[in-house]
């Protein structure tokens, strides 16, 4: 771009970042809105406020090959956000991108792979951390930003500051990740955060305990689609299977909808169904007579 070209995307996206907080943005969103408009800029190497259809149709149908469908839509809507509130043009171009509507089932750890998991996990911080999501059904930035002052030992409660969506929610704490907590906090004796980074200047980022999960699954062998956000998956699995309820199960995940709650029970399904046949299997290889003595 020229000097002019490059003060006018300056303004453009100075314009798309103050739009977004007066819209009352989380921090996630305005920085995936506001990524999209470097995205496309960089693409065009051009202001994005004279781009046409066919500008637009050759952007995403590049960024469908080069990038995942969930970037694809994060930029959807945010040049969808851009033209309303900053060019203050009707977006009218609504089916320019549709991504796919896939209904996958994430992958699961069994109890014992998850025992597997933390066990095998090299340091204490890792090991805590994955006890902790996987028993509390947090989301890794829910559990990495626990405070001290967020555990309520008399009531055996963590408040969940600033979840998604904007709200708090308080979930149970089991006695014995509380034990592992108070552990870990003696080995750092950080002031505010449960999961300090090791210089303690602020909270441990998510890229290290995925790192660590990467290498402890394939340290214990296990080949599916795993990550820490999976350990949230399994516990609403292996709550539904124990009999805990869509609704009470909704409340502790802080889910909006129920129909994403709901999604679970088709994995206790499969468990269900790889338990009967297992049942059978059990009963079939019995060398059983049937005559008559």
């Amino acid at each position: 771009m020229t000097p002019s070209e490059q003060a006018r995307f300056n303004q453009l996206y100075q314009a798309q970042h103050g739009a977004l907080l007066r819209q009352g943005m989380r921090p996630a969103t305005i920085d995936g809105y506001c990524r999209a408009l470097k995205r496309i800029t960089q693409y065009f190497d051009q202001p994005p406020d004279n781009l046409t259809l066919q500008d637009l149709k050759t952007y995403f149908e590049a960024l469908i090959i080069s990038h995942s469908w969930s970037t694809v839509k994060i930029d959807r809507n945010g040049l969808q956000f851009f033209y309303k509130h900053v060019l203050n043009i009707p977006w009218q171009w609504l089916d320019i991108v549709k991504p796919p509507q896939h209904h996958t089932l994430p992958d699961i750890l069994t109890p014992d792979e998850v025992t597997m998991v933390i066990n095998q996990s090299k340091q204490l911080r890792f090991k805590v951390g994955f006890l902790v999501l996987y028993s509390m059904g947090l989301r890794i930035s829910e559990g990495l930003t626990l405070r001290v002052c967020d555990i309520d030992a008399k009531r055996m409660l963590v408040h969940i500051h600033n979840a998604k969506g904007g709200k708090d929610r308080f979930v149970p704490i089991p006695q014995r990740t509380l034990h592992a907590l108070r552990y870990l906090w003696t080995q750092h004796h950080h002031p505010v955060w449960l999961f300090p980074n090791p210089d303690g200047s602020d909270h441990l980022t998510r890229c290290p305990m995925q790192k660590a999960m990467k290498s402890v699954l394939k340290q214990c062998g296990i080949r599916k689609n795993i990550s820490p956000h999976s350990l949230r998956h399994s516990y609403a699995t292996h709550l539904l299977a124990l009999g805990v309820d869509l609704r009470s199960l909704q409340t502790l995940l802080g889910q909006h909808s129920l129909n994403t709650t709901v999604r679970y029970t088709r994995l206790v399904d499969s468990i269900r169904d790889n338990t009967q046949l297992a049942v059978n299997q059990l009963v079939d290889n019995l060398d059983l007579y049937w005559g008559l003595s």
